[in-house]
């Protein structure tokens, strides 16, 4: 997904709707059963309420407090990175930011005053420290809908490549096939980072564009 992001296909990102911002049916019987936390704050949340789930997620995007951020927010990317060999005992939070740092993602390489003697090991994204991070994104646009209601250009978008897709599955490349492996292998993407396909949840739709950093 980084090479993607580089590449500029990857445009859009989706994450699951968690805790109390996932529309239940609380009051049924009422004009407005469904109900789900906007925003979490002890003196300014509030609820939202609607005549359906859709609805009310509907308004759980429109009125609530994205924990990705708001339209506007800039991001930050982590990704798999490696500093020289004679610092792989240090921990990232004391490496120096003049440190080289190597990026297995394109086989890229920051120097920032100190050259690499020999890479190190490959770390894992979760330790890269901000400083590290060549990749900055702003969000463009935030939405909520249901995982399945992603189209075949939105699965491209998010950085899947459909002619894979429809060599794997030995398919043609007809129009309504391709749609089906772009989205098909979208799912196994949603599936490879622990996320269940099948149940169908609410997202959130984080759409951006790369910047500079």
């Amino acid at each position: 997904m980084v090479r993607a992001i580089l590449d500029g296909r990857k445009t859009v990102t989706r994450r699951p709707v968690k805790g109390g911002q996932i529309p239940r049916l609380e009051y049924p019987g009422q004009s407005e059963p469904w109900v789900a936390v906007a925003q979490h704050h002890p003196r300014y949340g509030f609820a939202v309420y609607g005549k359906s789930e859709e609805e009310c997620a509907t308004k759980v995007g429109v009125f609530g407090a994205c924990p990705y951020g708001q339209r506007g927010a800039r991001l930050w990317v982590r990704e798999t990175w490696a500093a020289d060999a004679q610092v792989d005992g240090v921990a990232p939070r004391n490496l120096s930011q003049g440190e080289p740092i190597y990026y297995p993602a394109d086989d890229s390489l920051r120097q920032t005053g100190c050259s690499m003697i020999a890479q190190g090991k490959c770390r894992p994204s979760i330790h890269m420290p901000r400083w590290a991070s060549r990749i900055v994104l702003e969000i463009s646009s935030i939405r909520i809908e249901q995982l399945h209601s992603i189209t075949a250009e939105q699965a491209e978008a998010e950085g899947v490549d459909a002619s894979i897709c429809r060599k794997h599955l030995e398919i043609s490349p007809s129009r309504h096939e391709c749609k089906a492996a772009a989205i098909h292998g979208f799912a196994g993407l949603w599936q490879s980072t622990g996320g269940d396909w099948d149940s169908n949840p609410w997202v959130w739709v984080v759409e951006f564009q790369r910047i500079a950093p």
